[in-house]
Parts: C-alpha cells; sequence; structure tokens
C-alpha cells in the first residue's frame, strides 16, 4: 500500500527522471509544460513511469477527461475554441490555482494543459491510488 508522502515522491522523481531535473527543481507548483519544460512525449513517458514505481495507472485520456470533466466540448469551449464560463468553472474546480477572471474570454483549449501542475499531477494520482484501493 502506497501513503501519499510515497505517492508524492513517486510523482516528483518521475517528472524529474523523465525531464532530467533535480528532484529539488520539481516543486508542486511548477507547471509540467510551461515552467518544467515538458512536452507531450514527456508527459506520456512521466505517467508510464508513475505506474512502474506505485502502480497507479492513469492514461493521457485521463488528463483530459478529468480537466473537462464530463462535459461536452460545445459546452467546454465555443466555436474559437475559447474556453466558456462553463469550462472555466470546470477548470477551477480540478486545477484551483488558476485565475478564472483573467482567463476569461482568452484562455483556448489547448493551452489548457499548459496550466496543469506537479500538485495537479500528485493529487489525481492520489485520488486514483485512493479509488484502485477503494474498489480492491
Amino acid at each position: 500500500m502506497t501513503n501519499n508522502a510515497s505517492l508524492d515522491a513517486i510523482v516528483q522523481n518521475s517528472i524529474a527522471e523523465a525531464l532530467g531535473l533535480d528532484t529539488e527543481e520539481v516543486v508542486p507548483d511548477a507547471t509540467l509544460l510551461g515552467d518544467l519544460d515538458a512536452e507531450s512525449i514527456d508527459l506520456l513517458d512521466i505517467l508510464f513511469r508513475i505506474e512502474r514505481a506505485s502502480g497507479v495507472k492513469v492514461k493521457m485520456a485521463d488528463l483530459t477527461e478529468v480537466i473537462q470533466g464530463g462535459i461536452s466540448d460545445e459546452d467546454f469551449a465555443d466555436e474559437d475554441d475559447v474556453i466558456t464560463a462553463v469550462g472555466l468553472a470546470q477548470l477551477k474546480k480540478v486545477l484551483p490555482q488558476i485565475d478564472t477572471d483573467a482567463l476569461a474570454g482568452k484562455l483556448v483549449a489547448d493551452e489548457v494543459l499548459t496550466l496543469f501542475t506537479v500538485q495537479n499531477l500528485t493529487d489525481m494520482v492520489s485520488e486514483r491510488a485512493g479509488s484502485t484501493l477503494a474498489a480492491a
């Protein structure tokens, strides 16, 4: 059984190893795609490393599913791909660090993942680990 402290370390180490960083650089509020310069392929590597170290499986599709929260594409973003008020409300639930007022009318769907932090990933892995344990 994996506790939260060890899950935090697993996520931190997985990110550091995949991106060739020191673990001290992988701080909770660092964004994966912005601050840590990860690319989409790096995210796959990170998720694989997390699964291998913890047994918790998180797929790329899971990231978008959690971010979008079951809201349809049409309700999440408008025809110009700008995140709607409904979409921003959902994002605030899963990415509590974001400033929805500053992003209103400006954030496009392709940029949403750039807001995803180390802490957001850690929370998602912890939640997934809890669900796995509850189902067992």
